[in-house]
């Protein structure tokens, strides 16, 4: 095996070591359509399509990702969406 085939072998590995999470949020009867965007594009930095349209699924699913990355990012977001009274929890 040659040094460049192994290098481009452990940079495989490497990659698949970095695992991704999801923050789900979840349906509720309390919170308004215009809320739920706002705090998407507050906590999830979403524009205000991709909020309105994850707002859309998750009334129409009773769930849907709306941020997928590294645990360490989504902590904070998710607490953002948690204090503003929506139900989430990152898998």
């Amino acid at each position: 095996m040659s040094t460049r085939e192994k290098t481009s072998e452990e940079l495989l590995l490497k990659e698949e070591v970095i695992t991704q999470n999801e923050i789900v949020l979840y349906n509720d009867e309390v919170n308004t359509f215009d809320y739920v965007i706002d705090t998407l594009i507050y906590a999830c930095e979403h524009t205000p399509e991709q909020a309105e349209q994850c707002s859309i699924i998750v009334h129409h699913n009773g769930k849907c990702t709306v941020k997928t990355g590294e645990y360490k990012d989504l902590k904070p977001r998710c607490s953002m969406l948690l204090e503003a009274g929506l139900s989430a929890e990152i898998v």
